[in-house]
């Protein structure tokens, strides 16, 4: 298994710190508003990767976290005229539910950065004994100076980085030793929600918080740390020089990062009117539908969202959908049981798909391809299972359909729906126009129903329906 690591720039074979075991850190959102598509992206990408190293039999401790204290969050509370923590309960409640419709596995744990505070003044004071912090009016800078790999994952050249921030000091930032240093703990303002600290009652800056929440879950040393390009400079940047000046140690061996998402080739923006939510898109889609756009693309390319790229991926889920639902139709009606020799013949070709799928995803994480795979195997599925196959052959297949596409966190069940009860009356007033042969006014009311957007479809089972 080979990822592209942003520390080396290169792909490079995984080889864990602990044999069998990988210990993960992703970045979350922060708890605001709504999670909007962009938040999305990484989330569906390190949750596969998850999903896939589980498979490929790992531990995995995956841990992201939630920033909970931020300038949005104050803003949002100050706006309503509550506590910043009613709003970031709120949301982080709505984000869980929005993952959850994306079918997002839970982190083995989701760090809370408010419930972390004091493994922040540990970590802070013990940059300061170190030499890589000091203190001035209550406010604790980083020294990025006293951190000699410091630009190491960006690549940045730190000459030019200071000539470039010289004239760009803002006000209340003349304190510092060099334009690089970062905030590590700030004074509180009015109105702000703050914890007393040996320096001044305040409250920690970002990048602090997820070096101090993968060190208490995850250890000094982790595998893989993830998480949007957009994090790269200067949060991950300073996640590294905060925790190895600390440890002494490299901080991850894997950096991961995926590329932007676009919205119709522009910049998602609320001022371009292109900003949409993930919950936006669900109401009108799925989260499947959402999730499968996703990873149509390799994690590391640009991913552009419109609409007809998400009709075009809504059909194409639905592609696998239907052959799924062919086969436990052909499971329910099968005439024999066992497979027969030419059976065993035809199911043994099925070991070329996964084949192709473990190679795409071991191959940093290609699901483009490896849904590629995952249609090959529905082809198969269309052409050789039929009503003359055994229940034991439709069964194989549908298994090995049903495990591919749960590493890709795609269901291969549509979701239930609850239809009204007016196209319900019409459907119960067909079967019965069926019954009495009445056919003219069965064929007349599947007519209605489809005008009103509902394909029936008539099987040995009995009558199922879609929407279209």
């Amino acid at each position: 298994m080979k990822f592209y690591n942003t520390l080396t720039k290169k792909k490079e074979e995984f080889v864990p710190i602990e044999e069998g075991k990988v210990r993960i850190y992703v970045c979350g959102p922060t708890v605001y508003n709504l999670i909007h598509i962009g938040n999305a992206r990484p989330m569906i990408v390190f949750d596969t990767l998850r999903r896939y190293m589980t498979y490929k039999g790992y531990e995995v401790n995956y841990v992201s976290n939630f920033t909970d204290v931020d300038d949005k969050i104050i803003a949002a509370a100050n706006e309503e005229g509550v506590p910043s923590e009613v709003i970031s309960t709120r949301y982080i409640a709505e984000c869980k539910k929005d993952m959850d419709e994306m079918n997002i596995l839970p982190a083995t744990v989701h760090p809370q950065a408010t419930l972390e505070i004091d493994g922040m003044i540990d970590m802070i004071s013990d940059l300061i004994g170190k030499g890589f912090a000091y203190d001035v009016n209550g406010t604790v800078y980083f020294r990025t100076r006293k951190f000699d790999e410091y630009g190491k994952l960006s690549h940045k050249n730190l000459d030019d980085l200071r000539s470039g921030n010289r004239d760009i000091k803002v006000t209340g930032e003349e304190q510092k030793e060099d334009p690089l240093d970062f905030v590590l703990w700030k004074p509180k303002k009015e109105g702000e929600p703050s914890w007393p600290s040996p320096w001044s009652d305040g409250r920690p800056g970002w990048h602090i918080e997820c070096s101090v929440m993968s060190k208490k879950y995850l250890g000094e040393q982790i595998d893989i740390h993830g998480g949007g390009e957009d994090l790269i400079f200067p949060h991950h940047e300073n996640e590294i020089a905060q925790s190895e000046a600390c440890s002494g140690v490299p901080f991850a061996r894997y950096w991961l990062h995926n590329a932007f998402l676009k919205v119709n080739n522009e910049k998602m923006s609320k001022s371009l009117g292109n900003f949409f939510t993930v919950r936006d898109i669900c109401n009108e889609y799925s989260g499947q539908v959402l999730r499968f756009f996703t990873l149509t693309a390799h994690y590391r390319s640009p991913l552009n969202f419109s609409r007809d790229i998400m009709e075009s991926s809504a059909n194409a889920l639905d592609r696998i959908l239907t052959s799924a639902e062919k086969l436990r139709d052909r499971i329910a009606s099968a005439k024999a049981e066992e497979l027969t020799a030419a059976e065993k013949e035809k199911l043994a070709e099925t070991a070329v798909f996964r084949q192709k799928f473990e190679d795409a995803m071991d191959d940093d994480i290609n699901t483009a391809d490896a849904i590629s795979a995952i249609f090959e195997l529905v082809k198969f599925a269309n052409v050789e299972v039929t009503e003359d196959s055994s229940k034991a052959f439709a069964q194989a297949v549908l298994d090995e359909m049903n495990e591919l596409c749960g590493i890709l966190g795609l269901k291969t069940e549509r979701k239930a729906e609850v239809l009204d009860s007016e196209i319900e009356e019409l459907i119960e007033k067909r079967q019965a126009a069926r019954k009495e042969k009445n056919f003219a006014l069965a064929d007349e009311i599947r007519a209605q129903l489809l005008d009103m957007g509902i394909e029936l479809k008539d099987t040995r089972e009995g009558v199922k329906w879609k929407r279209v």
